[in-house]
């Protein structure tokens, strides 16, 4: 256990920041405005009720809500408490919740009201304490999160700058989700590079619609500890496009974070009944941005799309565009406390332009995978992440990210990169979104299969898009079956989800 406070601890970021910038209105959630002062305060007290319940140093904390002022408060105050912030998107299915409660060991989650059914069947036979953000449910043994406040502020409990602060889960797209660790300096420096970026920019009126429960709910937190300028934020419980436009206009909201999913849906409604003069630009990541629905969305709404890119396993920070620095098709630079270099399958960096592994490496790399040390020697390699994705840097230092080299199909001897073929498809009017996946295939060794899903209004058969992607692709590329679906499989953060679009080709 840590005897010293470290440098780089975030509970004390979090007092340093309200000493710098003052008390001032910097939330506002349904109705109500929330100060940074009251949210730190609740969490001094929150962090003693949770030492109270016998959260001890280094325990892991779930914390499984929609969005509310609470996620915020609930990480302060576990870091006070010197224990482990272990989000979880509350789109989980139960056999993915209970495989994160039994590999972190959690002894505490902190619930929204509505998600206790699914929290205490995923939980059964497990020593797990509740806390419920509102009402407790009739019948539910659990503390309700006023009653964690009811208790008096405390100190803030000591921990050195590479203990574990944050145990995140990801990969459940492709198999099990791997516990990625992080630390209070890793965080601490992802997010100074992230608020590096942000000052380079005017904004400082923000609406986040996406889930606060992840690495983006992290990030958002940390780096608005560093700001020098008050930063106000307007937060939906989930997102709701029609609110979205509502929120904007009446708040006068600069920017906002949003994935292409909900860039569409955003489009499919009339946006043009509401004022968005304010804004100024899109934060996109997670997901491939189209260059066709680049042009629609600032065309429409008057902004610059600024796309990033991020992994869980760099504190989901890596490369950022700035308003006055950015490239069309690119993720952006390396942020400040990023390296990024492009290496062959022997590890070695490939020429400007060429394309290889993306690797990174700096302060924000993970400690390693929880319980994992084989997958994290494999993973992080000399100091250097290898993240799985296939990349090149341009000239000006530039990145591209080409694909996921665990997505990557070979076909016939030949290499097919699902994204090559999705571009190819959603070129086609009436394709909404499309998803490749290699099949086993006896003469080919792999098949490359499409799933589409077109726009209402739209119709289009499958052997006309196989042959709409026949004309635009390499003969070894294109794809021999095209299937139409209702909806092209997402995560709850808007990414393809490979692992059910392959279930549903198999099916």
């Amino acid at each position: 256990m840590s005897a010293a406070m470290g440098e780089h601890h975030l509970a004390r970021l979090a007092e340093q920041s309200l000493e710098r910038v003052g008390d001032y209105e910097q939330l506002f959630f349904e109705g109500a405005w929330h100060t940074n002062g009251q949210i730190l305060d609740r969490a001094r007290r929150a962090a003693s009720g949770l030492t109270a319940l016998g959260v001890a140093p280094g325990d892991r904390v779930i914390v499984l809500t929609m969005n509310t002022p609470e996620v915020f408060v609930g990480y302060h105050a576990i870091w006070r408490a010197g224990a482990v912030v272990t989000p979880v998107i509350f789109l989980q299915t139960p056999p993915e919740l209970r495989h994160i409660l039994e590999d972190s060991g959690a002894k505490v989650a902190i619930v929204s009201p509505e998600l206790v059914p699914m929290v205490q069947g995923s939980a059964d036979g497990l020593d797990l304490q509740l806390i419920v953000v509102g009402d407790v449910p009739d019948g539910v043994e659990a503390t309700s999160f006023a009653d964690l406040e009811a208790a008096e502020p405390g100190e803030i409990v000591p921990r050195a700058d590479d203990d574990l602060r944050a145990l995140l889960y990801t990969g459940g797209t492709t198999g099990r989700a791997k516990g990625v660790m992080l630390s209070h300096e890793g965080l601490w420096q992802a997010g100074r590079g992230m608020n590096l970026v942000a000052e380079t920019m005017t904004a400082t009126r923000s609406l986040l619609p996406l889930p606060l429960s992840h690495a983006f709910g992290l990030n958002v937190l940390v780096s608005g500890l560093h700001s020098e300028r008050q930063h106000v934020s307007v937060m939906q419980r989930w997102f709701d496009p029609q609110g979205w436009l509502e929120l904007v206009a009446e708040h006068r909201l600069q920017s906002s974070p949003v994935v292409p999913s909900m860039m569409q849906m955003l489009l499919d409604l009339p946006y043009a009944d509401h004022d968005l003069s304010s804004l100024e630009s899109f934060g996109s990541g997670g997901a491939p941005l189209l260059p066709h629905l680049r042009e629609k969305v600032e065309k429409a709404f008057g902004v610059t799309i600024l796309e990033g890119y991020g992994c869980t396993e760099a504190s989901a920070i890596v490369t950022a565009m700035t308003v006055t620095d950015n490239r069309a098709g690119s993720v952006g630079k390396p942020a400040p406390h990023v390296q990024v270099a492009i290496l062959d399958p022997l590890g070695q960096p490939v020429a400007t332009g060429e394309e290889g592994e993306i690797c990174v490496a700096g302060p924000g790399v993970m400690l390693g995978y929880w319980n994992e040390p084989e997958l994290t020697a494999r993973t992080v390699v000399d100091g250097w992440l290898h993240t799985g994705d296939v990349g090149r840097l341009d000239e000006d230092g530039f990145l591209y990210v080409v694909d996921r080299l665990k997505d990557l199909i070979i076909r016939g001897g030949f290499n097919v990169f699902p994204r090559d073929v999705e571009d190819a498809l959603i070129e086609h009017d009436a394709v909404a979104a499309a998803a490749v996946v290699g099949v086993p295939d006896e003469k080919s060794g792999e098949e490359v299969v499409a799933v589409v899903a077109l726009h209402p209004g739209h119709e289009a058969d499958p052997e006309e898009l196989k042959e709409y992607a026949r004309a635009r692709l390499a003969k070894y590329k294109y794809p021999r079956e095209v299937r139409i679906v209702d909806a092209v499989p997402l995560t709850s953060v808007g990414k393809t989800d490979r692992k059910a679009v392959r279930a549903l080709v198999n099916g």
